[in-house]
């Protein structure tokens, strides 16, 4: 197991970058706000085996940043849980080369930021209507870490499913030309999706929690077994996650590309869900059937 190569100055990070794409290698990145879990590391491990299929030397790359620009007022950025040590560990165990962990924010977003990128459509509704400025902070700090890393390809977690919309938009409408790849959430082994900010549940929590994957769960076999009304879908599934005393902030049916709610829940549509367990807001979604 090789440590990898740690990068707290994001400068010294873009030309190692680009004299390693300049020499033939096949980069892949996996952007993290650190506190990594298996969802994190079934990333890292996938940019390992495609930075490979290159047919030359391919890099598997990392970022820890906590990024406070997409973070709103009273949110958890103070407290968003951090652990480099332990997460460099876990990149290496995951076959990672190198890591941009800068070490202050001003590395990224210095005092005379500024310039914001907006993604108009997909960014709209669901958490963005939740979180105002959350997206364009994710897309900003996406956008300056393609132009930092160059990669070929960049990897993101289906959980966030429209963070990786806006993702997909940004790279397509910006011609980025970098080739985005969704990978599929990672569940513990009663289902809840794994999350950083698990960290926050207490026991009592964490059991109510697991009403959002029961919910997406009976939404599915209610589609399996014809009713596609999407109306009464959501109904259904927010009455389920209120049963188990949480506080629902959306539940919505929409087209897995566009993200636009839909009237008739058919075969792809995905069903997105946020809900606040005590204090902590939490995601979750799933494709039906």
């Amino acid at each position: 197991m090789r440590t990898p190569e740690l990068f707290t100055d994001p400068e010294a990070w873009r030309a190692r970058c680009l004299s390693a794409r300049e020499a033939g290698a096949r980069l892949a990145l996996v952007p993290t706000m650190g506190a990594l879990h298996e969802g994190h590391l079934s990333l890292l491990r996938e940019a390992r085996v495609r930075a490979d299929r290159g047919g030359g030397p391919g890099l598997s790359l990392a970022t820890i940043f906590v990024n406070p620009t997409q973070f709103g007022p009273g949110e958890d950025l103070s407290r968003y849980p951090r652990d480099l040590t332990g997460d460099l560990e876990k990149c290496a165990r995951a076959g990672v080369d190198w890591v941009l962990a800068p070490e202050r924010a001003e590395r990224i977003f210095g005092p005379d930021h500024e310039t914001w990128v907006t993604v108009e459509r997909v960014s709209a509704g669901l958490c963005g209507a939740s979180r105002p400025g959350h997206f364009r902070g994710v897309a900003t700090v996406v956008a300056k870490l393609f132009n930092l890393t160059r990669p070929h390809l960049a990897l993101f977690g289906e959980k966030d499913y429209q963070q990786l919309a806006v993702i997909r938009a940004l790279s397509r409408d910006l011609s980025f030309g970098i080739e985005i790849v969704g990978m599929p959430i990672v569940r513990e082994p009663d289902g809840l999706a794994l999350s950083s900010r698990n960290a926050y549940l207490a026991p009592a929590d964490r059991a109510r929690a697991l009403s959002l994957s029961a919910a997406l769960r009976a939404a599915q076999e209610e589609t399996a077994e014809g009713r596609r009304d999407a109306a009464e879908l959501r109904a259904r599934a927010r009455a389920r996650l209120e049963a188990s005393e949480v506080r629902v902030d959306y539940v919505e049916v929409v087209h897995p590309e566009t993200l636009a709610k839909v009237d008739c829940a058919e075969p792809g549509s995905v069903m997105l869900l946020a809900a606040f367990v005590g204090a902590t807001r939490l995601i979750d979604n799933a494709r039906l059937p």
